[in-house]
């Protein structure tokens, strides 16, 4: 019986990934998110706390073509994301990239990435440059909101942590007198001549 409740639970979950519901298709997206970030940043720490060089040059890679993708998906996305199977095409995509048999990554690198930046590296390094500059101008003119922003992230940050921690203690009320005419009328139920 757990055996036939596990196979129509995969089958629906395949027949929720697969079918084409529209762009829409939020068991899709979330597919692509988990296998095109989470998997991979978890496969990243796992590769740097091994100190493999190989894992760490694969995870590497990866990122450089994922990266590049995200950057052409992002000008792309308003003529492509309109395709019904954008998402399961992307999924496939990601897929690709990662598995080492297929050495998606690496194929993208080599054949595409390497040669594009070996072309224009001077210029590239030239903007890179001077974005930078540009943005080290504008923090260090924005010193005094940077700082109180910080100061604010770190406030609720230490009121959120007290939170989670159970050590804020519940504010009671305090009873609220109020007075009418000559009597005087407590929460508490007390009441008080003059």
């Amino acid at each position: 019986m757990a055996l036939l409740g596990s196979t129509v639970a995969r089958e629906v979950g395949l027949r929720l990934l697969l079918c084409p519901l529209g762009s829409n298709n939020i068991v899709i997206r979330t597919a692509c998110c988990s296998v095109g970030i989470v998997l991979p940043v978890y496969s990243t720490f796992k590769a740097i706390e091994k100190k493999d060089p190989n894992e760490e040059q694969r995870w590497l890679l990866y990122w450089a073509a994922y990266g590049s993708f995200s950057l052409v998906e992002v000008f792309a996305d308003k003529l492509i994301s309109w395709s019904p199977l954008y998402y399961h095409l992307k999924f496939a995509f990601l897929v690709w990239l990662q598995f080492p048999s297929s050495g998606g990554a690496r194929h993208l690198y080599m054949c595409y990435l390497r040669p594009f930046f070996s072309r224009h590296q001077a210029r590239i390094d030239q903007v890179v440059g001077s974005a930078y500059g540009e943005m080290v101008k504008l923090m260090s003119s924005h010193q005094a909101e940077i700082q109180a922003a910080r100061t604010l992230f770190t406030t609720i940050m230490a009121s959120a942590n007290q939170i989670l921690r159970g050590e804020v203690t519940s504010v009671q009320p305090q009873s609220q007198n109020v007075v009418e005419g000559r009597r005087i009328i407590s929460d508490s139920g007390s009441d008080l001549d003059d």
